[in-house]
């Protein structure tokens, strides 16, 4: 027992300092960060884009500055909390001191080196998914009514954390119905834990409901400008390729829980597998939606696995799997971690032609320099000094007059995160939460604009400004946002100010805002 705490305390310090030490310091936050980050800002019950969780973190770590530090410290948190959490379930099975090792290893090389690096909601999905599945294997072991209650508080603060949990909700009562366990059905306790896992959830769920739910908003936006165009093979690949290095543990967990005396007693964990894989296929979900459910898997593989290696003494077995995982993730860690600068990860990628294996292919399915995520962590703070320097430059009356507005949630969040840093006013758009925040009344002369692409010269608002002055644009040629341009309007017709009132009003309408 003393080995294995500490096996599993040392790969959870090196999951931890893994962001602090691997990010090279010329990348910053991603766009997404700063959204969030940004929803920190308006604390609420829900918002269009997530539950409210990761708002309530962001908004902890600004109260120590939102420095890049305070900020990653929640991901690397859940990240040590989870392989701890995997390492648990190792225990619980009865796991050896080596199938401890490999499925704390294989959790570390795996695509959650990637996924716990970054503030987003994935890391809470991931841990909440495999506490889950910690207490299930409790419940199935000690037959002991407290797990229910504790699976209802897994539940209810999971969809508090990322909507996706609903598939594993889902998948569990599935699995239920379909073995020993539904046993637990014709329990007035499992009503009474579902009972609780609602109560905790419903101030979310009344948040939705007063806001004509946004969430399902949401989901049609992704649906008709995204999902519908994934390819469900390429989904079924990518379960693969996530776990490139240790995928044949997750298939072994699969094969135990099916097909093994040992393992049946846990069939439900394999059920929930496969339901949550042909939900996410029906509905057309990005591929790493899924991730969550791989931690566990990898725990019950490796039990398994460190059983077949003993029983028929293949040894060298012991030291192959190992190294064939760490070797893996030398391959993969260029396009898991931004570990070197922009134009040194360019050369590295040109040089071992990285294009081909397509993890520079971004959603417009054209190769670019870096991959979209590396590219979607640069240029925000020059676009913040730029627009700041524009702003500035406006005599002080005119400022007072000058709304500040970014095209998209990643160019006005970016704004926002900096604005007090470099002294510009409140930031407002469209897109995403932001919409929440955009006044009534459209009091402004001046409408200084951050946007990729410029408006068409018909537009029905822009059309009715009397002066438009390209200011400065994104210099920063790594950037997603490259070329984007910082553009004032002036001198606005009356219509002007009637467009954005109408159109503000009809999009808080959407959400019932007024």
């Amino acid at each position: 027992m003393p080995n294995s705490k500490r096996i599993i305390y040392f790969f959870a310090i090196i999951k931890f300092i893994i962001p602090f030490v691997f990010i090279n310091a010329a990348f910053e936050l991603h766009r997404d960060e700063y959204l969030y980050l940004a929803d920190a800002n308006h604390l609420a019950w829900g918002y269009i884009e997530m539950p409210p969780m990761l708002a309530l973190l962001g908004a902890i770590s600004k109260l120590f500055g939102s420095s890049f530090y305070a900020v990653y410290f929640w991901s690397s948190l859940f990240g040590t909390m989870t392989i701890i959490l995997v390492g648990k379930i190792v225990m619980e099975l009865k796991g050896s001191v080596y199938a401890l090792f490999i499925a704390c290893l294989a959790f570390l090389c795996s695509g959650f080196l990637r996924m716990n690096i970054l503030f987003m909601p994935n890391f809470l999905d991931a841990f909440f998914w495999t506490l889950s599945v910690y207490f299930i294997i409790k419940l199935i072991n000690g037959n002991d009514k407290k797990y229910l209650y504790y699976l209802a508080i897994c539940f209810g603060l999971g969809m508090l954390s990322k909507y996706t949990m609903a598939f594993f909700i889902v998948a569990f009562l599935i699995s239920f119905i379909l073995t020993a366990n539904r046993k637990w059905l014709l329990n007035k306790h499992f009503y009474f834990a579902m009972l609780l896992a609602l109560l905790i959830v419903s101030p979310n769920f009344y948040w939705q409901y007063n806001h004509h739910f946004p969430v399902l908003h949401h989901m049609q936006m992704l649906q008709d400008y995204q999902l519908q165009y994934l390819s469900r093979v390429e989904f079924l690949v990518n379960q693969i390729i996530m776990f490139l290095s240790c995928f044949y543990i997750w298939m072994m967990a699969l094969w135990f829980l099916f097909f093994k005396k040992d393992g049946r007693k846990y069939i439900s964990i394999g059920i929930i597998y496969f339901a949550v894989i042909l939900l996410l296929l029906w509905f057309r979900g990005k591929f790493y939606y899924a991730a969550s459910i791989y931690p566990a898997l990898l725990a019950i593989g490796s039990v398994y696995l460190e059983k077949i290696i003993s029983t028929h003494k293949i040894k060298i077995v012991h030291w192959l799997i190992p190294v064939f995982m760490l070797m893996i993730t030398v391959v993969i860690f260029p396009v898991a971690i931004p570990f070197m600068s922009p134009q040194k990860l360019d050369a590295f990628y040109k040089a071992v032609h990285a294009e081909k294996a397509g993890v520079l292919n971004w959603e417009e399915k054209k190769n670019n320099p870096l991959p979209q995520d590396f590219a979607d962590m640069l240029g925000w703070k020059e676009m913040a000094q730029k627009m700041a320097k524009v702003y500035h430059q406006l005599p002080d009356s005119v400022q007072q007059k000058t709304m500040v507005y970014g095209n998209n949630y990643g160019e006005a969040a970016a704004l926002a995160f900096y604005r007090k840093k470099f002294d510009l006013p409140e930031i407002y758009s469209d897109d995403a939460s932001f919409a929440f925040w955009l006044p009534d009344k459209f009091n402004y002369k001046y409408f200084l604009f951050l946007t990729y692409d410029m408006p068409e010269k018909n537009d029905s608002f822009f059309y009715h400004f009397s002066k438009t002055e390209i200011k400065d644009s994104l210099t920063q040629k790594y950037a997603r946002e490259y070329g984007a341009k910082i553009v004032l309007y002036s001198e606005p017709d009356s219509t002007a100010k009637a467009i954005a009132e109408r159109s503000t009003k009809e999009l808080k309408a959407k959400y019932n805002l007024h």
